[in-house]
């Protein structure tokens, strides 16, 4: 790790703020609201001193851990094109966002909790998430593995491009398509049915 994150913190107080949020992670996936901070600290392998440096109250930190999240989700786009071409990357990072669903599904209880003390944990998500998936598509239109249309409806209109020409499909359609695949087989019983489906999202996405 190095020395110093781009905000300037030290290497080890990055490191604790890292154990503290995967271990608040797991914490309120699995006991939701009801999850102490004294048995995250614990669970971080710090104390509980050093929770409260990093996030002052509960809600600042059910907030960093759905953003760290999103923040996961996000740059994962522009990693997995540097290894896999556009049509491969997008769906791959339709199972992260499967699983990126899941999480706040489980979070869901703490989440609605900060959202009734003021916080806004959801802000700019959807704009974020169709930026990455916008990227990808627009990565698969320029290596020929993904419609050449693809890419660019977030940018013209409401009705996906201009009179006389046909729609485009952007980031935002994407994501629609995703989160209706998740409302369906989100659940992990039906992880299966929801990989068969982004396929043929996919598929239907793919250069022809």
């Amino acid at each position: 790790m190095a020395a110093s994150t781009r905000r300037g913190m030290r290497a080890d107080a990055a490191r604790n703020r890292e154990l503290l949020l995967d271990a608040a992670l797991a914490a309120f996936a699995a006991g939701g609201a009801d999850a102490t901070l004294d048995g995250i600290a614990r669970s971080a392998g710090v104390g509980i001193g050093t929770l409260y440096r990093h996030f002052p109250t509960r809600e600042a930190l059910v907030e960093a851990v759905y953003r760290n999240e999103l923040d996961r989700l996000c740059d994962a786009a522009d990693d997995l094109l540097t290894r896999m071409p556009a049509d491969e990357a997008l769906r791959a990072w339709m199972d992260r966002f499967v699983d990126y669903m899941v999480t706040k599904k489980h979070m869901a209880d703490a989440l609605r909790a900060v959202v009734a003390s003021g916080g806004t944990p959801f802000a700019h998500s959807r704009e974020r998430m169709g930026a990455a998936a916008g990227r990808l598509l627009a990565a698969g239109a320029a290596d020929g593995t993904l419609r050449s249309a693809l890419g660019r409806s977030d940018h013209i209109g409401t009705d996906g491009g201009t009179r006389g020409e046909k729609p485009c499909v952007g980031g935002s359609d994407v994501l629609v398509g995703m989160s209706g695949v998740c409302m369906t087989a989100g659940e992990p019983d039906g992880r299966a049915q929801a990989g068969r489906l982004l396929d043929l999202l996919v598929d239907g996405l793919r250069a022809r």
